[in-house]
């Protein structure tokens, strides 16, 4: 069967949060300070260029962050609240 667009089957990078990215870099030092002398250099190759990269992208997140924020951020005037509808009156009347 084919997937369709959006599937989580699509071979789309697994999107994490930074707290995610955090908890595998950890998790990844755990796992490379805890392997035997005769693990084969290829995993242990492998497991220092991830770190690598979650320390690069991890590094850079915080200038991402501030970028985002910023771009996100509401004007404080209340220039909002007059364009918005009215409540129905029924919820109105049962919120008091």
């Amino acid at each position: 069967m084919r997937a369709f667009h959006g599937q989580l089957s699509d071979n789309q990078p697994i999107r994490r949060t930074l707290a995610e990215k955090q908890k595998q870099l950890r998790d990844l030092k755990e796992t490379l300070a805890s392997m035997k002398s005769h693990t084969a250099p290829a995993l242990r190759d492998s497991v220092r260029k991830r770190i690598a990269q979650l320390e690069a992208e991890l590094a850079a997140a915080p200038a991402l962050k501030s970028t985002s924020e910023n771009r996100t951020q509401r004007p404080a005037t209340g220039a909002g609240d007059a364009s918005r509808r009215p409540r129905s009156r029924i919820r109105s009347d049962l919120t008091g």
